[in-house]
């Protein structure tokens, strides 16, 4: 939505710059000019200042996650201003920064949503997904689905704390309280999940792809006490592994490398066949586990935690118009940490607080 000089207020433009998948499977997105958002009832309409750029965005635009809606927004870790309200909000104003994660939507009167377990609700809508999100300069929001932010992060920085760190925390926390922990593929989960980690005085061991030295350098410098390529067994047994990647012979491998009584939880949406395995790399009470979507009251315990550890996030910036490159530098693992998109801003790295 462009802004034009004059009068008392700001007037706008009726178009807003977005980038949507307009061929699903296609791996690509495509820059368009749509219609300015109207807010429906309970709806907020959010200026976006920052998208962070999820895995979970490439399954959807390569048409690994069936039923996206037509010509999808993606984007889930969005950060931005509230610009208007729909019909009935009161808990959020005007002016106020808040954050959009993955969950935008449940029905609130299932089992699972009366349950607390929201997460599970055969209804819920997803932001990116079914709901259009953050690639792109306005979007609208369930205004219960957004969240105050911590102060002390900019918006860039805050971005990855909406998918990276409250999926990456509840995966951290259904490990349970393991004091050896193994992270396979150190992404934008795992460079903040490690930080809690460490916070909490556990040692982690992180595993990345085949040869990947710089994933591994940085591991180290975050204080994991093991970095190796995934395959690898780990110096020592683990007592809980979590699996970021979307990888699913990782799986097997996981297990053979926990303890008994280990736990082997698997973090992402999506992820390809797991291959057949003997019994006996299960059996000693090993757990195998998944973990679906997130809840609100995980993105307030995440929300209020990180900035006490404090979680530092590492971010590449990339402007809105090179959604796609950021996609691929993302698929080829081609920085560490995490990338965000900013309307308007040019490539660049830096780190918070």
């Amino acid at each position: 939505m462009r802004a034009v000089a004059g009068g008392a207020r700001a007037r706008y433009a009726e178009s807003v710059r977005v980038m949507r998948l307009e061929a699903p499977g296609s791996g690509r997105l495509v820059a368009a000019e749509v219609p300015l958002p109207l807010p429906g009832p309970g709806q907020v309409r959010v200026r976006v200042r920052a998208c962070g750029v999820c895995r979970t965005d490439l399954h959807v635009v390569d048409g690994e996650l069936v039923g996206s809606k037509p010509l999808v927004v993606p984007g889930h870790e969005i950060v931005g201003e509230v610009d208007a309200l729909g019909p009935g909000v009161t808990t959020l104003a005007v002016g106020t920064r808040v954050g959009i994660p993955w969950l935008g939507w449940s029905c609130g009167a299932c089992r699972f949503c009366q349950s607390g377990r929201e997460n599970l609700c055969a209804d819920a809508r997803f932001t990116g997904h079914h709901l259009d999100g953050g690639y792109a300069e306005y979007t609208l929001a369930d205004a219960r689905f957004c969240f105050p932010l911590p102060a002390s992060y900019g918006d860039a920085e805050a971005a990855p704390l909406l998918c990276a760190g409250l999926i990456g925390h509840r995966s951290y926390r259904l490990a349970g309280p393991a004091e050896r922990l193994g992270l396979y593929g150190f992404g934008a989960a795992a460079h903040l999940v490690v930080q809690v980690a460490l916070f909490e005085r556990r040692r982690v061991f992180a595993f990345t792809r085949p040869g990947d030295t710089a994933a591994q350098a940085f591991a180290r410098e975050l204080g994991c006490v093991w970095a190796g390529s995934s395959g690898e067994p780990p110096p020592e047994p683990l007592d809980a592994a979590i699996i970021f990647a979307a990888h699913g012979p990782l799986v097997p491998e996981a297990l053979r490398a926990v303890e008994r009584g280990g736990t082997v939880v698997c973090a992402g949406i999506h992820m390809s066949d797991i291959p057949g395995f003997p019994y006996a790399v299960l059996w000693g009470e090993r757990v195998l586990r998944s973990v679906a979507n997130l809840t609100r009251a995980d993105a307030r315990e995440f929300l209020a935690l990180a900035p006490r550890v404090p979680v530092r996030t590492h971010v590449t910036i990339y402007p809105l118009e090179a959604a796609n490159r950021a996609l691929e530098d993302l698929r080829a693992g081609r920085f560490t940490g995490a990338a965000v998109l900013v309307p308007g801003e040019a490539t660049s790295s830096i780190s918070c607080p």
